[in-house]
Protein backbone atom coordinates (compact mmCIF):
# COMPACT_ATOMS: atom_id res chain seq x y z
CA UNK A 1 0.00 0.00 0.00
CA UNK A 2 2.62 2.21 0.91
CA UNK A 3 4.63 2.00 -2.55
CA UNK A 4 1.46 4.08 -3.91
CA UNK A 5 3.47 6.93 -1.93
CA UNK A 6 6.96 5.69 -2.47
CA UNK A 7 7.19 4.74 0.55
CA UNK A 8 9.20 1.02 1.42
CA UNK A 9 8.22 -0.44 5.05
CA UNK A 10 11.22 -2.85 6.48
CA UNK A 11 9.12 -5.17 8.94
CA UNK A 12 11.12 -6.25 12.10
CA UNK A 13 9.98 -9.67 14.22
CA UNK A 14 10.71 -9.08 17.30
CA UNK A 15 9.93 -10.73 20.90
CA UNK A 16 7.78 -8.84 23.59
CA UNK A 17 10.82 -8.02 25.34
CA UNK A 18 12.57 -6.42 22.26
CA UNK A 19 9.22 -4.64 21.27
CA UNK A 20 8.92 -3.22 24.39
CA UNK A 21 12.82 -1.87 24.59
CA UNK A 22 11.89 -0.81 20.86
CA UNK A 23 9.23 1.42 21.70
CA UNK A 24 10.90 3.00 25.12
CA UNK A 25 14.05 4.01 22.96
CA UNK A 26 12.22 5.51 19.90
CA UNK A 27 13.15 2.71 17.89
CA UNK A 28 10.92 2.59 15.28
CA UNK A 29 8.94 4.58 12.36
CA UNK A 30 5.84 2.92 12.77
CA UNK A 31 4.01 0.41 15.61
CA UNK A 32 1.04 -1.35 15.82
CA UNK A 33 -0.55 -0.38 18.99
CA UNK A 34 -4.29 -0.57 20.72
CA UNK A 35 -5.85 1.33 23.09
CA UNK A 36 -6.71 -0.17 26.52
CA UNK A 37 -10.29 -0.51 26.16
CA UNK A 38 -12.65 -0.16 29.08
CA UNK A 39 -12.77 0.62 31.91
CA UNK A 40 -8.64 2.60 30.98
CA UNK A 41 -10.17 4.88 27.53
CA UNK A 42 -9.68 7.48 27.89
CA UNK A 43 -8.63 8.35 31.16
CA UNK A 44 -5.58 6.27 31.94
CA UNK A 45 -4.86 5.45 28.70
CA UNK A 46 -4.04 9.04 27.77
CA UNK A 47 -2.48 9.69 31.21
CA UNK A 48 -0.44 6.32 29.96
CA UNK A 49 1.11 8.56 27.38
CA UNK A 50 2.96 10.53 29.68
CA UNK A 51 4.94 7.21 30.72
CA UNK A 52 8.43 6.75 29.62
CA UNK A 53 7.64 3.19 28.93
CA UNK A 54 5.55 2.61 25.88
CA UNK A 55 5.58 3.97 22.54
CA UNK A 56 3.92 6.83 22.53
CA UNK A 57 5.93 8.98 25.07
CA UNK A 58 8.58 8.74 21.93
CA UNK A 59 6.01 8.70 18.99
CA UNK A 60 4.74 12.43 20.70
CA UNK A 61 8.04 13.81 20.70
CA UNK A 62 8.48 15.79 17.13
CA UNK A 63 5.03 17.46 17.83
CA UNK A 64 5.73 21.58 17.41
CA UNK A 65 4.41 24.67 18.53
CA UNK A 66 1.56 25.59 19.71
CA UNK A 67 1.13 21.50 19.93
CA UNK A 68 4.02 20.00 21.26
CA UNK A 69 4.31 16.75 23.61
CA UNK A 70 4.49 19.25 27.07
CA UNK A 71 1.47 21.29 26.26
CA UNK A 72 -0.81 17.99 25.07
CA UNK A 73 0.71 16.29 28.73
CA UNK A 74 -0.39 19.66 30.28
CA UNK A 75 -3.79 19.23 28.76
CA UNK A 76 -4.25 15.57 29.69
CA UNK A 77 -3.21 16.40 33.93
CA UNK A 78 -5.70 19.54 33.31
CA UNK A 79 -8.74 17.61 32.13
CA UNK A 80 -8.41 14.35 34.96
CA UNK A 81 -8.85 17.37 37.36
CA UNK A 82 -11.84 19.39 35.39
CA UNK A 83 -14.90 19.43 37.51
CA UNK A 84 -17.72 20.18 35.05
CA UNK A 85 -18.93 17.47 32.70
CA UNK A 86 -19.12 20.67 29.99
CA UNK A 87 -15.70 21.45 30.65
CA UNK A 88 -14.32 17.85 30.43
CA UNK A 89 -16.08 17.53 27.06
CA UNK A 90 -14.76 20.70 25.77
CA UNK A 91 -10.87 19.49 27.09
CA UNK A 92 -10.84 15.98 25.67
CA UNK A 93 -11.75 17.46 21.87
CA UNK A 94 -9.38 19.62 22.29
CA UNK A 95 -6.93 16.53 23.24
CA UNK A 96 -8.53 14.52 20.44
CA UNK A 97 -7.95 17.14 18.02
CA UNK A 98 -4.11 17.63 18.78
CA UNK A 99 -3.60 13.99 18.41
CA UNK A 100 -5.72 14.00 15.04
CA UNK A 101 -4.60 16.50 13.35
CA UNK A 102 -0.78 16.07 13.95
CA UNK A 103 -1.47 12.16 12.53
CA UNK A 104 0.31 10.93 15.66
CA UNK A 105 -1.84 7.95 15.98
CA UNK A 106 -3.26 6.34 12.88
CA UNK A 107 -6.82 4.50 14.11
CA UNK A 108 -7.21 0.70 12.34
CA UNK A 109 -10.53 -0.86 13.30
CA UNK A 110 -11.97 -1.53 16.24
CA UNK A 111 -11.22 -4.84 18.30
CA UNK A 112 -14.58 -7.09 19.46
CA UNK A 113 -14.65 -10.30 22.04
CA UNK A 114 -15.40 -13.54 20.07
CA UNK A 115 -17.07 -15.77 21.78
CA UNK A 116 -17.89 -19.39 20.92
CA UNK A 117 -19.82 -21.66 22.70
CA UNK A 118 -21.53 -25.19 22.95
CA UNK A 119 -25.57 -23.86 22.59
CA UNK A 120 -26.88 -27.01 23.52
CA UNK A 121 -24.78 -27.19 26.51
CA UNK A 122 -24.76 -23.41 27.45
CA UNK A 123 -26.68 -20.57 27.05
CA UNK A 124 -27.65 -17.01 28.74
CA UNK A 125 -23.97 -15.43 27.08
CA UNK A 126 -23.70 -11.47 27.53
CA UNK A 127 -20.73 -10.15 26.71
CA UNK A 128 -18.27 -8.92 28.85
CA UNK A 129 -17.36 -4.60 29.47
CA UNK A 130 -13.41 -4.99 29.24
CA UNK A 131 -11.31 -6.98 27.04
CA UNK A 132 -10.86 -9.92 29.40
CA UNK A 133 -14.06 -9.61 31.40
CA UNK A 134 -15.32 -13.40 30.84
CA UNK A 135 -18.90 -13.24 32.95
CA UNK A 136 -19.16 -16.92 32.65
CA UNK A 137 -20.26 -17.20 36.25
CA UNK A 138 -23.67 -16.02 34.85
CA UNK A 139 -23.85 -18.61 32.25
CA UNK A 140 -26.84 -21.45 32.59
CA UNK A 141 -26.19 -25.09 31.64
CA UNK A 142 -29.28 -26.21 29.79
CA UNK A 143 -27.67 -29.75 29.54
CA UNK A 144 -25.19 -32.10 31.13
CA UNK A 145 -23.23 -32.47 33.88
CA UNK A 146 -22.12 -29.09 35.84
CA UNK A 147 -18.48 -29.28 34.85
CA UNK A 148 -17.68 -27.09 31.93
CA UNK A 149 -14.48 -26.57 29.97
CA UNK A 150 -13.02 -23.10 28.74
CA UNK A 151 -10.45 -22.22 26.33
CA UNK A 152 -10.01 -18.51 27.15
CA UNK A 153 -8.04 -15.36 25.38
CA UNK A 154 -5.24 -14.52 27.60
CA UNK A 155 -2.42 -11.77 27.21
CA UNK A 156 -0.53 -14.53 25.27
CA UNK A 157 -3.08 -15.40 22.91
CA UNK A 158 -3.80 -18.81 23.54
CA UNK A 159 -3.99 -19.57 27.27
CA UNK A 160 -0.54 -20.38 28.77
CA UNK A 161 -0.93 -20.14 32.51
CA UNK A 162 -2.71 -18.35 35.30
CA UNK A 163 0.44 -17.25 36.83
CA UNK A 164 0.78 -16.33 40.50
CA UNK A 165 -2.63 -15.64 40.47
CA UNK A 166 -2.27 -12.73 43.00
CA UNK A 167 -4.41 -9.25 43.79
CA UNK A 168 -1.48 -6.72 43.68
CA UNK A 169 0.75 -7.62 41.00
CA UNK A 170 0.91 -7.68 37.26
CA UNK A 171 2.27 -10.10 34.56
CA UNK A 172 1.82 -13.02 34.43
CA UNK A 173 -1.45 -13.33 36.46
CA UNK A 174 -3.71 -13.36 34.11
CA UNK A 175 -6.65 -10.38 33.85
CA UNK A 176 -9.73 -13.36 33.26
CA UNK A 177 -8.89 -15.66 35.74
CA UNK A 178 -8.00 -12.69 38.68
CA UNK A 179 -11.55 -11.08 37.73
CA UNK A 180 -13.12 -14.62 38.24
CA UNK A 181 -11.21 -14.44 41.97
CA UNK A 182 -10.81 -11.51 43.40
CA UNK A 183 -13.52 -8.07 43.08
CA UNK A 184 -12.75 -4.45 44.55
CA UNK A 185 -15.39 -1.61 46.03
CA UNK A 186 -16.77 -1.18 42.55
CA UNK A 187 -17.48 -2.57 39.15
CA UNK A 188 -17.55 -1.82 35.25
CA UNK A 189 -20.72 -1.88 33.69
CA UNK A 190 -22.13 -1.28 30.27
CA UNK A 191 -21.75 2.54 28.98
CA UNK A 192 -19.31 3.52 31.63
CA UNK A 193 -21.40 3.21 34.45
CA UNK A 194 -19.44 2.39 37.94
CA UNK A 195 -21.59 -0.14 39.71
CA UNK A 196 -21.39 -1.29 43.20
CA UNK A 197 -19.30 -4.46 44.53
CA UNK A 198 -17.73 -5.29 47.33
CA UNK A 199 -18.86 -1.68 48.25
CA UNK A 200 -22.34 -1.78 47.93
CA UNK A 201 -22.98 2.06 47.89
CA UNK A 202 -21.13 5.46 48.68
CA UNK A 203 -21.64 9.11 49.16
CA UNK A 204 -18.90 11.70 47.93
CA UNK A 205 -18.34 15.51 49.34
CA UNK A 206 -15.74 18.39 48.87
CA UNK A 207 -12.76 17.78 51.35
CA UNK A 208 -10.67 21.19 51.18
CA UNK A 209 -8.83 20.95 47.52
CA UNK A 210 -9.99 16.96 46.58
CA UNK A 211 -12.88 14.83 48.19
CA UNK A 212 -14.22 12.73 50.63
CA UNK A 213 -15.72 9.09 49.35
CA UNK A 214 -17.49 7.31 51.98
CA UNK A 215 -17.81 3.82 50.84
CA UNK A 216 -20.98 1.83 52.50
CA UNK A 217 -19.40 -1.84 52.48
CA UNK A 218 -21.39 -4.69 51.67
CA UNK A 219 -22.81 -7.07 54.68
CA UNK A 220 -22.37 -11.07 54.42
CA UNK A 221 -19.47 -11.06 52.49
CA UNK A 222 -17.42 -13.95 52.49
CA UNK A 223 -13.91 -14.94 51.17
CA UNK A 224 -13.37 -18.06 49.89
CA UNK A 225 -11.70 -19.29 53.31
CA UNK A 226 -14.64 -18.12 55.56
CA UNK A 227 -12.85 -14.71 56.69
CA UNK A 228 -14.94 -12.10 56.55
CA UNK A 229 -15.44 -8.00 54.76
CA UNK A 230 -15.15 -6.06 56.75
CA UNK A 231 -13.50 -2.15 56.61
CA UNK A 232 -10.47 -3.59 58.15
CA UNK A 233 -9.79 -5.71 55.15
CA UNK A 234 -10.20 -2.91 53.36
CA UNK A 235 -7.72 -0.99 54.82
CA UNK A 236 -5.50 -3.98 54.71
CA UNK A 237 -5.73 -4.15 51.11
CA UNK A 238 -5.26 -0.40 50.54
CA UNK A 239 -2.38 0.08 52.95
CA UNK A 240 -0.09 -2.87 51.02
CA UNK A 241 -0.98 -1.88 47.47
CA UNK A 242 -0.36 2.12 48.30
CA UNK A 243 2.67 1.87 50.66
CA UNK A 244 5.84 3.75 49.89
CA UNK A 245 7.95 3.40 46.74
CA UNK A 246 4.91 1.43 45.42
CA UNK A 247 2.93 4.42 44.33
CA UNK A 248 5.75 5.07 41.78
CA UNK A 249 5.08 5.15 37.67
CA UNK A 250 7.82 2.02 37.96
CA UNK A 251 5.47 0.22 40.19
CA UNK A 252 1.30 1.29 40.49
CA UNK A 253 2.01 4.67 39.87
CA UNK A 254 1.22 4.40 36.01
CA UNK A 255 -2.65 5.40 36.73
CA UNK A 256 -3.53 8.81 38.18
CA UNK A 257 -5.30 6.93 41.02
CA UNK A 258 -2.34 6.06 42.48
CA UNK A 259 -0.66 9.60 43.30
CA UNK A 260 -4.66 11.02 43.59
CA UNK A 261 -5.46 8.97 46.97
CA UNK A 262 -4.34 11.23 49.70
CA UNK A 263 -5.57 9.73 52.91
CA UNK A 264 -8.04 5.83 53.36
CA UNK A 265 -9.36 4.80 56.82
CA UNK A 266 -11.97 3.26 58.50
CA UNK A 267 -14.88 5.62 60.17
CA UNK A 268 -17.09 4.94 63.36
CA UNK A 269 -20.07 3.33 61.48
CA UNK A 270 -17.13 0.47 59.93
CA UNK A 271 -17.32 2.84 56.73
CA UNK A 272 -14.05 2.84 54.48
CA UNK A 273 -13.16 6.65 53.98
CA UNK A 274 -10.74 7.74 51.12
CA UNK A 275 -9.88 11.71 50.35
CA UNK A 276 -8.07 12.60 47.28
CA UNK A 277 -5.58 15.13 47.25
CA UNK A 278 -7.65 17.04 43.86
CA UNK A 279 -11.04 16.47 42.71
CA UNK A 280 -9.84 13.46 40.47
CA UNK A 281 -12.77 12.80 38.41
CA UNK A 282 -11.99 9.54 37.24
CA UNK A 283 -11.65 8.18 40.59
CA UNK A 284 -14.01 5.72 40.54
CA UNK A 285 -13.85 4.17 37.11
CA UNK A 286 -9.94 3.79 38.25
CA UNK A 287 -11.27 1.85 41.10
CA UNK A 288 -12.76 -0.69 39.04
CA UNK A 289 -9.55 -1.63 37.45
CA UNK A 290 -9.08 -5.78 37.59
CA UNK A 291 -5.71 -4.66 39.31
CA UNK A 292 -4.13 -3.60 41.73
CA UNK A 293 -6.95 -3.02 43.95
CA UNK A 294 -8.80 -5.63 44.41
CA UNK A 295 -9.05 -7.41 47.62
CA UNK A 296 -7.45 -10.13 49.24
CA UNK A 297 -8.41 -12.44 52.18
CA UNK A 298 -6.72 -11.31 55.73
CA UNK A 299 -5.38 -14.94 55.85
CA UNK A 300 -3.91 -15.03 52.74
CA UNK A 301 -0.80 -12.12 53.97
CA UNK A 302 1.87 -13.38 55.15
CA UNK A 303 1.38 -12.73 58.31
CA UNK A 304 -2.60 -12.19 58.51
CA UNK A 305 -4.39 -9.24 59.24
CA UNK A 306 -1.33 -7.77 61.18
CA UNK A 307 1.07 -7.63 58.18
CA UNK A 308 3.13 -5.18 57.61
CA UNK A 309 3.22 -3.29 54.43
CA UNK A 310 6.44 -2.07 54.59
CA UNK A 311 8.57 -5.30 56.30
CA UNK A 312 6.10 -7.99 54.49
CA UNK A 313 4.48 -6.50 51.47
CA UNK A 314 1.76 -8.51 49.49
CA UNK A 315 3.65 -7.62 46.11
CA UNK A 316 5.50 -10.60 44.75
CA UNK A 317 8.48 -11.34 46.51
CA UNK A 318 10.10 -11.45 43.09
CA UNK A 319 10.13 -7.85 43.17
CA UNK A 320 12.89 -7.97 46.13
CA UNK A 321 13.14 -4.25 47.79
CA UNK A 322 11.02 -1.32 46.66
CA UNK A 323 13.29 1.70 47.02
CA UNK A 324 10.96 5.02 48.12
CA UNK A 325 12.00 8.28 46.78
CA UNK A 326 10.65 12.06 47.69
CA UNK A 327 9.94 10.57 51.69
CA UNK A 328 8.88 7.64 50.75
CA UNK A 329 9.59 4.75 52.27
CA UNK A 330 11.00 1.46 51.01
CA UNK A 331 8.66 -1.58 50.90
CA UNK A 332 10.08 -5.52 51.32
CA UNK A 333 8.13 -7.70 48.97
CA UNK A 334 7.05 -10.73 50.72
CA UNK A 335 4.45 -12.01 48.39
CA UNK A 336 0.80 -13.72 49.71
CA UNK A 337 0.18 -17.54 51.36
CA UNK A 338 -2.38 -18.23 48.86
CA UNK A 339 -4.83 -16.59 46.04
CA UNK A 340 -8.19 -16.33 48.20
CA UNK A 341 -11.26 -13.72 46.93
CA UNK A 342 -14.64 -12.83 47.31
CA UNK A 343 -15.04 -13.58 43.66
CA UNK A 344 -17.61 -16.23 41.90
CA UNK A 345 -15.03 -18.87 41.68
CA UNK A 346 -11.94 -20.07 43.70
CA UNK A 347 -8.90 -21.86 42.73
CA UNK A 348 -9.43 -25.27 42.95
CA UNK A 349 -6.32 -26.75 41.76
CA UNK A 350 -4.15 -26.66 38.48
CA UNK A 351 -1.84 -29.31 36.38
CA UNK A 352 1.75 -28.01 35.32
CA UNK A 353 3.01 -29.01 31.79
CA UNK A 354 6.90 -28.85 30.80
CA UNK A 355 7.07 -27.33 27.81
CA UNK A 356 11.02 -26.85 27.87
CA UNK A 357 14.42 -26.90 30.24
CA UNK A 358 13.02 -23.57 31.43
CA UNK A 359 9.28 -23.02 30.85
CA UNK A 360 6.62 -24.44 32.13
CA UNK A 361 2.76 -23.76 31.69
CA UNK A 362 -0.86 -24.93 33.05
CA UNK A 363 -2.19 -28.11 31.70
CA UNK A 364 -5.30 -27.45 33.15
CA UNK A 365 -6.12 -24.98 35.90
CA UNK A 366 -10.07 -25.89 37.68
CA UNK A 367 -12.43 -23.92 39.37
CA UNK A 368 -14.94 -24.12 41.99
CA UNK A 369 -18.21 -22.33 42.04
CA UNK A 370 -18.10 -20.37 45.42
CA UNK A 371 -21.39 -21.35 46.77
CA UNK A 372 -21.52 -18.79 49.17
CA UNK A 373 -21.01 -15.84 46.74
CA UNK A 374 -22.98 -12.55 47.56
CA UNK A 375 -24.19 -12.21 43.84
CA UNK A 376 -25.67 -15.79 43.95
CA UNK A 377 -23.67 -19.19 43.42
CA UNK A 378 -22.78 -19.36 39.85
CA UNK A 379 -24.53 -22.14 37.93
CA UNK A 380 -21.23 -23.83 36.29
CA UNK A 381 -19.76 -25.45 39.28
CA UNK A 382 -16.94 -26.56 38.15
CA UNK A 383 -14.93 -24.65 35.55
CA UNK A 384 -11.79 -26.23 33.79
CA UNK A 385 -9.75 -24.14 31.83
CA UNK A 386 -7.33 -25.88 29.10
CA UNK A 387 -4.42 -24.92 27.26
CA UNK A 388 -4.18 -26.08 23.43
CA UNK A 389 -1.06 -25.85 21.62
CA UNK A 390 -2.72 -24.28 18.68
CA UNK A 391 -6.17 -23.13 16.64
CA UNK A 392 -6.48 -25.48 15.08
CA UNK A 393 -6.76 -27.95 18.60
CA UNK A 394 -9.29 -25.41 20.15
CA UNK A 395 -11.41 -25.72 16.70
CA UNK A 396 -11.01 -30.22 16.91
CA UNK A 397 -11.99 -29.93 20.72
CA UNK A 398 -15.22 -27.34 20.24
CA UNK A 399 -16.23 -29.71 16.51
CA UNK A 400 -16.09 -32.97 18.82
CA UNK A 401 -17.61 -31.40 22.33
CA UNK A 402 -14.51 -32.00 24.28
CA UNK A 403 -14.80 -28.33 24.96
CA UNK A 404 -17.82 -26.38 25.25
CA UNK A 405 -16.47 -22.69 25.55
CA UNK A 406 -13.72 -20.37 23.45
CA UNK A 407 -14.31 -16.73 24.85
CA UNK A 408 -11.68 -14.00 23.81
CA UNK A 409 -9.19 -13.25 21.44
CA UNK A 410 -6.29 -15.09 19.70
CA UNK A 411 -7.88 -18.58 20.69
CA UNK A 412 -9.27 -19.09 16.80
CA UNK A 413 -8.21 -17.85 13.88
CA UNK A 414 -10.77 -15.83 11.84
CA UNK A 415 -10.61 -18.19 9.55
CA UNK A 416 -12.04 -20.76 12.37
CA UNK A 417 -14.65 -18.27 13.78
CA UNK A 418 -15.98 -17.99 10.57
CA UNK A 419 -15.91 -21.47 9.66
CA UNK A 420 -17.62 -22.18 12.52
CA UNK A 421 -19.95 -19.50 12.33
CA UNK A 422 -20.94 -20.53 8.48
CA UNK A 423 -21.49 -24.42 9.56
CA UNK A 424 -24.98 -26.25 9.66
CA UNK A 425 -24.34 -29.18 10.82
CA UNK A 426 -22.49 -28.25 14.63
CA UNK A 427 -23.81 -26.70 17.74
CA UNK A 428 -21.87 -24.03 18.16
CA UNK A 429 -22.93 -20.30 18.01
CA UNK A 430 -20.44 -17.28 17.84
CA UNK A 431 -21.10 -13.72 19.54
CA UNK A 432 -18.92 -11.06 19.10
CA UNK A 433 -18.68 -7.89 21.59
CA UNK A 434 -19.18 -4.15 20.26
CA UNK A 435 -15.91 -2.85 19.54
CA UNK A 436 -14.25 -2.71 22.94
CA UNK A 437 -10.62 -1.24 22.23
CA UNK A 438 -9.23 0.32 19.02
CA UNK A 439 -6.20 -0.67 17.15
CA UNK A 440 -4.12 1.80 15.88
CA UNK A 441 -0.38 2.36 14.25
CA UNK A 442 1.67 4.87 16.44
CA UNK A 443 3.41 7.09 13.61
CA UNK A 444 6.87 8.34 15.57
CA UNK A 445 7.01 12.06 14.95
CA UNK A 446 10.66 11.93 16.91
CA UNK A 447 12.30 9.76 14.08
CA UNK A 448 13.05 10.75 10.59
CA UNK A 449 11.64 11.22 7.96
CA UNK A 450 8.33 10.83 10.24
CA UNK A 451 9.44 13.93 12.11
CA UNK A 452 8.12 15.38 8.50
CA UNK A 453 4.05 15.65 9.13
CA UNK A 454 3.76 15.49 5.36
CA UNK A 455 5.13 12.53 5.68
CA UNK A 456 2.93 11.42 8.19
CA UNK A 457 0.08 12.19 6.34
CA UNK A 458 0.89 10.38 3.06
CA UNK A 459 1.23 7.68 5.31
CA UNK A 460 -2.25 8.12 6.86
CA UNK A 461 -3.66 8.51 3.13
CA UNK A 462 -1.69 5.33 1.53
CA UNK A 463 -3.56 2.82 4.42
CA UNK A 464 -6.21 0.85 3.19
CA UNK A 465 -7.75 0.16 6.95
CA UNK A 466 -10.75 -2.41 4.70
CA UNK A 467 -8.35 -4.69 2.62
CA UNK A 468 -6.49 -5.07 5.71
CA UNK A 469 -9.05 -6.64 7.83
CA UNK A 470 -10.59 -8.23 4.69
CA UNK A 471 -7.34 -9.86 3.78
CA UNK A 472 -5.76 -10.53 6.88
CA UNK A 473 -8.60 -10.35 9.61
CA UNK A 474 -11.23 -12.19 7.34
CA UNK A 475 -13.72 -9.61 7.52
CA UNK A 476 -14.41 -9.84 11.49
CA UNK A 477 -14.01 -6.07 12.13
CA UNK A 478 -14.65 -2.75 10.79
CA UNK A 479 -12.75 0.09 10.09
CA UNK A 480 -12.84 2.61 12.63
CA UNK A 481 -11.56 6.40 11.98
CA UNK A 482 -11.23 7.91 15.85
CA UNK A 483 -8.55 6.67 18.34
CA UNK A 484 -10.92 5.50 21.16
CA UNK A 485 -13.93 3.39 20.55
CA UNK A 486 -17.38 5.83 20.50
CA UNK A 487 -18.66 4.64 23.94
CA UNK A 488 -15.50 5.37 25.84
CA UNK A 489 -16.10 8.38 27.95
CA UNK A 490 -16.32 11.67 26.10
CA UNK A 491 -15.42 9.26 23.58
CA UNK A 492 -19.33 9.30 21.62
CA UNK A 493 -18.34 12.91 19.25
CA UNK A 494 -14.53 12.34 19.15
CA UNK A 495 -12.89 14.17 16.50
CA UNK A 496 -12.54 11.76 13.75
CA UNK A 497 -9.38 11.18 11.30
CA UNK A 498 -11.04 10.57 8.01
CA UNK A 499 -8.92 8.91 5.91
CA UNK A 500 -9.08 9.18 2.12
CA UNK A 501 -7.25 6.14 1.03
CA UNK A 502 -6.79 7.62 -2.21
CA UNK A 503 -10.04 7.88 -3.06
CA UNK A 504 -12.03 10.17 -0.78
CA UNK A 505 -11.60 13.54 0.37
CA UNK A 506 -9.86 13.74 3.94
CA UNK A 507 -8.75 16.12 7.16
CA UNK A 508 -5.99 17.50 5.26
CA UNK A 509 -7.42 18.91 2.09
CA UNK A 510 -4.32 20.87 0.95
CA UNK A 511 -2.45 17.43 1.15
CA UNK A 512 -4.58 15.53 -1.00
CA UNK A 513 -3.60 16.66 -4.18
CA UNK A 514 -0.41 15.53 -3.38
CA UNK A 515 -1.44 12.18 -1.51
CA UNK A 516 -3.28 10.99 -4.54
CA UNK A 517 -1.20 12.30 -7.54
CA UNK A 518 2.76 12.93 -6.26
CA UNK A 519 4.96 10.01 -5.15
CA UNK A 520 7.49 10.58 -2.32
CA UNK A 521 10.72 9.59 -3.10
CA UNK A 522 11.85 6.45 -1.70
CA UNK A 523 11.97 6.87 2.06
CA UNK A 524 13.28 3.18 3.51
CA UNK A 525 11.07 3.01 6.53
Amino acid sequence: MLTKVGIKVNTRALSKEEFNAAEQAGDFHMSFSETWGAPYDPYAYAKGWVAQDEGHFQALAGLEEPDTKDSLFARIDDVLREESTAGQKAKWEQIFDVVHKNAIMLPLWGARIPTVLNHKRLSNWRAGNQQFDYPVHELRVVSGGKAVTIAPGAQTGLFQSVGRLDPHTYRPNEFFSNNWVYEGLVSYGTEGQVLPALASGWSVSDAEEGQEYVFMLRDGVTFHDGAGWDCSVAKLNFDHVLAGGLRTPDWHGWYGLMSQINTWECNDDGDFVITTKDKYFPFLQELSFIRPLRMLSPNSFINGIFTDPYTANSCHAGWGNVTGNEGMQDVACAGITDPIGTGPYSLESRTPVQLDEETTADGEVVFKAFADYWGGAPDIETLKVVRYEDSDAVKAALEDGSLDLVWGSGVLSPDHINDIAASSTNDLSVYHSDDIQNVIILLNSGKPPLDDIEVRKAIVHAIDKKKIIQDNLGGLFKPVDNVFPRDAPYCGECYYLMMCNLNYSCLFPDFYFACRCRLLPSLGL
